[in-house]
């Protein structure tokens, strides 16, 4: 026995060199399990893609979450002798980046972005990024993932930036994208476009107010933004309210709050009745419903709010702020007799999710990727769509999941992705921020004075060009990360090899800013699935439930976990009673009681290894009926962990071989046999010695994917064993 075992596992002194003793195999690589001959060269390929974490700081228990679940996968089908490919990689993550830059940069210099000029800023982004990234990998790595790190790619490096553009181009030319004036989610405080995806819906009271524009008109109308009145074109009412039915197709010219306002009264179904008066004032600048209503009607657009939320009308509004606006205008109602109710409300105040300021609907030119616009797509494997069939990204991302060709687990999170799909709107790819890809777009003044545009991967010949200021939106480019990490759009062997993956493995709360754009922009561009399978984990909770979170003082950091009770305790402590789809409440305390089972498959090696002699002995002898049960109980218990693992009920499968490691082989098995051991009978002893380490070699197996550092320590000094690494030695059989 190796005397290591003369003391206490300490995954402090160990779990480092583990991982370089892995790293140093390359068997994190496919090839390598080829050339190795651990892997046939026909295996059937397992692939994933690591969801790339933001560079913008460290990770927390939540990816620790998702490494685990992510490495135990990959583990698994690598030792079932697949050709395993798990990808690493990181997000620039632009908005989230250059935020946090520009909020030290602020508070360290008092300067902001513009001080510096595009370029210099950028390079302390970049810098930024950097260090970041080194932080994220060295996090990784303490949590055992065994990632091929010669394949790491990041959304914002050359490879990806050649990607980028070519979907863009790509998805251009396809009519896809398009430019146009319309109603966006301004950011004032980050002077930017958002998605309607990162908006952040706060439930505050509010006033009602019902009001009349003025004393000659015969009806009211009400809003809990009476500043946006000014911007007004048309009143809306539904076409079936006998209350408005005879004022349909006139038209009002009246003076609001010192601007004049001409108001049609059109009818749309859209409006509701029973909301205030059931009479809809339409502002169709800053409004996404409004603006539909005025798109069907033929209504002007009139702007009356800026991008700093200041008001653009002439009079006494004119460039106060929003909220001044609206208490202005509420006392001029006031004095002119006109406001004839307040009443207090309960309503979704949308918020940046970055920022936290309140969003802001304006009108601006901007890049979009058209969701509902029909287009032929030319070749396609995706089922119900053949190729040159004529379909919408909406069908695609609704096909590939209704007809099967991806499923969902748990599958009660289909209902909410068809969901989000119905209620899609375009989406707005433009960002007015420095830091990410660039629009692949350039402009200049033609001969006629007219603009020129050109869209392409490389910029025009010629003078004059200006590419456009704006960035991509990040998750344009993470949308194409399980094929853009594979090469794309060279026609590499990666790709033909890899893709589609496996799985996707993520949280449910990027499901519909994640997944569904992955789709989205796999079926358009390669006319096929980005994977096979989506699986759902939950959030990692405090132990009373609560989200973690630094200003709750409640966050656990994953690597203090792992320096006081090693990385398997803390991948353990996230797996075992995490059913799929549902959130964990993690203490201390929890991942203490996984350490404690760490120590006790170290000493559960350590008694087994004490017979070695007696083990060596006993090659080729026939088994004991007793010890043939026992491994048959054993095998029953790989046949089941294996169809957990399969369909992805890893936390039954970790809790199965808890149990039964602890309770039944340490508890029973081991006690049952030590009289066996210390007998005269030494024909029994040499083979209930014997089953004992078959059975620890078979244990080490099933537990390597969950715990791989103390297993793989406990392989290391085995005398009789199928591979040099547990990392590779085949999964037992059933």
């Amino acid at each position: 026995m190796d005397k290591k075992f003369l003391s206490p596992y300490d995954p402090t002194a160990t779990e480092d060199a583990i991982y370089e003793r892995w790293l140093a195999s390359g068997l994190f690589s496919p090839e390598a399990c080829v050339a190795a001959g651990v892997t046939r060269e026909d295996a059937e390929p397992y692939s994933i893609v690591l969801p790339p974490p933001n560079v913008t700081g460290v990770l927390h228990i939540g990816h620790a979450a998702m490494l685990a679940v992510e490495d135990i996968l990959v583990r698994y089908h690598r030792m079932q002798g697949y050709r395993t490919l798990w990808i690493p990689g990181t997000d620039h993550a632009a908005i989230a980046t250059q935020s946090k830059v520009e909020k030290e940069l602020q508070k360290s210099e008092k300067k902001s972005r513009h001080d510096l000029g595009r370029e210099a800023f950028l390079e302390r982004v970049h810098a930024y990024a950097r260090e970041s990234h080194d932080t994220i990998v060295h996090q990784v790595r303490k949590m055992g993932s065994s990632l091929d790190w010669d394949r790491e790619a990041f959304t914002l490096d050359e490879t990806r930036q050649r990607a980028v553009y070519e979907a863009f181009q790509r998805l251009y030319d396809m009519g896809l994208i398009v430019r146009g004036h319309r109603v966006v989610n301004w950011d004032p405080k980050g002077q930017t476009v958002i998605s309607d995806d990162e908006i952040v819906y706060e439930e505050r009271t509010a006033t009602l107010y019902t009001f009349k524009y003025d004393a000659s008109l015969p009806f009211a109308i009400s809003t809990t933004r009476p500043e946006t009145k000014v911007g007004d074109t048309a009143v809306a009412v539904h076409p079936d309210d006998e209350r408005y039915r005879s004022y349909i197709g006139k038209e009002y010219s009246v003076t609001f709050c010192d601007v004049p306002l001409t108001l049609r009264v059109v009818a749309d179904e859209s409006v509701d009745p029973a909301f205030g008066t059931g009479a809809l004032g339409v502002t169709p600048a800053h409004s996404s419903i409004d603006a539909e209503i005025a798109k069907k009607h033929d209504l002007p657009m009139v702007q009356v709010i800026n991008e700093y939320a200041r008001m653009t009308v002439d009079g006494r509004l004119n460039d106060m702020k929003v909220n001044a606006a609206r208490d202005t205008v509420v006392a001029w109602l006031r004095e002119e007799g006109l406001l004839e109710k307040e009443e207090q409300v309960q309503q979704n105040v949308s918020t940046a999710e970055r920022t936290g300021a309140i969003i802001e609907p304006l009108p601006k030119l901007q890049w979009f990727v058209a969701v509902e616009k029909p287009f032929v797509l030319k070749e396609s494997k995706l089922p119900g769509i053949p190729s040159g069939s004529t379909t919408t990204l909406k069908d695609i991302m609704r096909t590939a999941v209704n007809a099967g060709a991806i499923k969902i687990t748990p599958d009660r999170f289909e209902k909410a992705y068809f969901h989000w799909i119905d209620n899609l709107h375009d989406w707005c790819i433009s960002r007015q921020i420095w830091y990410g890809h660039r629009i692949p777009v350039w402009y200049r003044k033609g001969a006629d004075g007219k603009e020129e545009m050109h869209v392409g991967v490389d910029a025009p010949k010629g003078k004059g060009w200006e590419q456009d200021p704006d960035t991509l939106d990040t998750w344009f480019s993470s949308g194409l990360w399980t094929f853009s990490t594979l090469g794309w759009p060279e026609d590499t062997k990666d790709l033909a090899l890899y893709h589609p993956t496996s799985v996707l493995e993520t949280a449910y709360d990027i499901l519909f800013f994640w997944v569904a754009r992955m789709i989205l922009m796999s079926g358009a561009l390669l006319g096929d699935v980005p994977f096979r399978d989506v699986y759902i984990h939950g959030l990692v909770r405090d132990e009373k439930g609560k989200k973690m979170s630094k200003s709750l003082g409640n966050a656990i950091d994953p690597l203090t976990l792992v320096e006081k009770y090693g990385a398997d305790a803390t991948r353990l402590s996230v797996i075992i009673g995490a059913a799929a789809g549902n959130d964990i409440k993690l203490s201390e305390q929890r991942v203490k009681g996984y350490k404690n089972f760490t120590n006790k498959v170290w000493n559960i090696a350590r008694f087994i290894l004490q017979h070695e002699d007696a083990i060596l002995a006993t090659k080729g002898a026939a088994t004991h009926a007793d010890d043939a049960a026992l491994l048959k109980e054993l095998s029953d218990l790989t046949r089941d962990v294996t169809d957990d693992i399969e369909h992805f009920r890893l936390y039954l499968a970790g809790e199965k071989l808890y149990h039964y490691v602890w309770h039944r082989f340490a508890d029973e098995i081991l006690e049952e046999s030590k009289p066996i051991l210390q007998g005269d009978d030494i024909e029994r002893k040499q083979g209930r010695a014997r089953a004992l380490y078959d059975m620890l070699v078979i244990q080490l197996k099933l537990l390597h994917p969950f715990m791989p550092f103390v297993t793989e320590e406990i392989w290391s000094s085995l005398p009789e064993k199928d591979s040099d690494l547990l990392l590779v030695a085949p999964w037992p059989a059933k």
